[in-house]
């Protein structure tokens, strides 16, 4: 039986390069041990190593409204393993139901508050290691965002996605529900079925159900090494998810005692796995800016021009929603995401040298599990690498005089590889909306929403309503939309976000005027304007610039803090980069 509080000494008890040390040992910690005492803790568990559980549970979102469920078979993995479990909750704010509002402003902002809130109570509390749990699309930047801060043995949990639902014999997902808005306003669908089909999208809990950002970022996450293989693809409300949320305590014990540390796996090797699986999937043009600040976060030297380099060697080979009709649940049900990391392993497209979370090599990892090769599975969403959907990856990163500091492109469908046309300019997503809604958008339009991103939104609101009204319209491949925003993970088309420099701080996009023309070409990576260098230095000199619309609160602070999109948009003093 463990020595009485007040006998305790520092020689006695855990380890003193635990950090947790430093609140359960010794006689003058008597009082932070009747706490713990109070929560029905004994002194078993305070000789444990102490691991946080980040649960950012709520019903604001389905994504997180079974996080509770999820973490309790996390928690119950830590304390089999030998663990002393401790769950604390954060924030979340969910992506679809802000979309096309202003609430949305504060989505990009919640990925650093999560950031902040998990690093403070970590810090705080002393805690030896992480279990990090996330469930809509900001939770899984934020929650990784926190491991490195901290250098903490951590492991990364997803809650798993939603399962397709089912309108008019065919299976449906939010993505179509934010497209028949644009139908309905073009006649296309009735008010009847439309209301058939937002009643049906959804049947449960759980994350989007396309390759969007929360199903990308999953997939990323073992990518990196930051979860074990397998991890990303059970549905949220399968018993394989609460298997996988044991193993993550398991895992993270583990790591405690091995004193395996973020720092100690992250690599660029290792981002540069998870852009090629990004690339690969056709994943959310978010992964950009989410492993971007990541890579700052862990300094690691990563530019955005690096995620074009990687597309252009690594083909395309999954075909999944929004480009295509299949989603997670299907890849889950063939062997998930390793599937498509082991077929980019064996052409060599992946460092397997790069470590994981396990101790072990991605390729060790890979060897292990033995995922089966995409060319024995009877499926149509999945191609071999020599005989890929594209023959490049799906990201685009294109500069020129209207985005010198890069914009990123995800190519969804056999989009025109050129586009010129004339502009027509709006300084907030809800004047594009109207003009959307109202009929007047034409085959060949650019349509450019300015003002939206990091610093003058601020917050970098996603336009899922836009491009998705404009889709519905039947215009997703003859109409070009661009933006100092984003664009949510389930846009397809020529949408065209992260544009930098922003508006706010005088980037060429802040001289367009209607009617000016713009051209995309994508084989050649251009965005450019008909207007020569000294024609836009004129123009912004005489520019209005719009003045910030919040001057105090949280908004006001994470827009002057934050940093530029080319770089990840991040607010760490630390990490933070022009």
């Amino acid at each position: 039986m463990s020595q009485q509080p007040e006998k305790r000494s520092q020689s006695d008890g855990k380890p003193d390069d635990l950090p947790s040390s430093e609140v359960t040992e010794g006689t003058e910690q008597a009082p932070s041990r009747a706490m713990f005492y109070a929560m029905g803790y004994d002194e078993d568990d305070l000789s444990s190593p102490m691991v946080g559980v980040a649960n950012p549970a709520a019903d604001v979102t389905p994504c997180n409204v079974h996080l509770d469920d999820v973490t309790e078979s996390a928690y119950e993995g830590i304390d089999e393993a030998g663990g002393m479990p401790i769950e604390f909750g954060t924030i979340t704010i969910s992506d679809a139901i802000s979309m096309g509002t202003e609430g949305m402003k504060a989505s990009l902002v919640s990925r650093e508050v999560i950031a902040d809130s998990v690093e403070l109570v970590a810090f705080g509390e002393r805690l030896d290691g992480l279990v990090t749990v996330g469930g809509c699309d900001k939770n899984m930047p934020g929650m990784m965002m926190a491991s490195i801060r901290t250098d903490l043995p951590s492991v990364f949990l997803y809650g798993g996605s939603i399962m397709p639902g089912e309108h008019d014999g065919r299976e449906v997902t939010i993505q179509n529900v934010f497209e028949g808005v644009g139908a309905v306003a073009e006649g296309e669908m009735s008010e009847e079925e439309f209301d058939e089909l937002e009643h049906n999208a959804c049947p449960g809990a759980g994350s989007c159900g396309g390759m969007f950002t929360a199903n990308t970022m999953a997939s990323v996450a073992e990518a990196l090494g930051f979860s074990p293989l397998g991890a990303a693809s059970p549905p949220a409300e399968d018993q394989e998810r609460y298997e996988v949320a044991r193993e993550a305590g398991e895992r993270a014990v583990e790591a405690v005692e091995a004193r395996r540390k973020p720092s100690d796996f992250l690599s660029k090797e290792s981002f540069e796995n998870a852009i090629a699986l990004q690339v690969a999937i056709g994943g959310s043009t978010n992964a950009v800016l989410h492993l971007l600040a990541l890579a700052a976060e862990a300094d690691i030297d990563l530019s955005i021009e690096e995620f074009d380099e990687i597309s252009q060697r690594t083909p395309k080979i999954a075909d999944l929603q929004p480009g295509g009709e299949r989603m997670m649940n299907d890849l889950h049900q063939v062997g998930g995401v390793p599937v498509v990391l082991d077929a980019l392993y064996e052409a060599d497209l992946l460092h397997g040298d790069a470590l994981t979370v396990t101790g072990n090599t991605l390729g060790e990892e890979l060897e292990r599990i033995d995922p089966p090769a995409i060319d024995e599975l009877d499926v149509d969403y999945l191609y071999p690498v020599d005989e890929p959907k594209n023959e490049q990856g799906a990201i685009r990163i294109l500069t020129g005089n209207l985005a010198p500091g890069g914009a990123v492109l995800k190519i969804t469908a056999d989009d025109d590889l050129h586009h010129e046309g004339p502009v027509r300019v709006f300084e907030t997503e809800e004047n594009a909306m109207a003009y959307v809604q109202e009929g007047h958008v034409d085959t060949g339009d650019v349509l450019v929403i300015r003002n939206e991103g990091p610093q003058g939104g601020p917050g970098m609101r996603e336009m899922l309503g836009v491009t998705s009204a404009v889709a519905g319209q039947g215009h997703s491949e003859d109409v070009a939309l661009i933006t100092d925003g984003r664009f949510s993970g389930a846009t397809r088309g020529l949408s065209i976000g992260h544009v930098a420099p922003e508006a706010a701080v005088d980037g060429p996009i802040g001289a367009l005027r209607d009617g000016d023309t713009v051209t995309v070409d994508i084989d050649e990576r251009e965005l450019s304007v008909d207007l020569t260098d000294d024609e836009i230095e004129q123009r912004l000199e005489e520019r209005d610039k719009p003045a910030p619309e919040y001057t105090t609160g949280v908004l006001a602070k994470y827009g002057r803090d934050f940093g530029s999109a080319a770089n990840g948009a991040v607010s760490n003093p630390g990490a933070k980069q022009d």
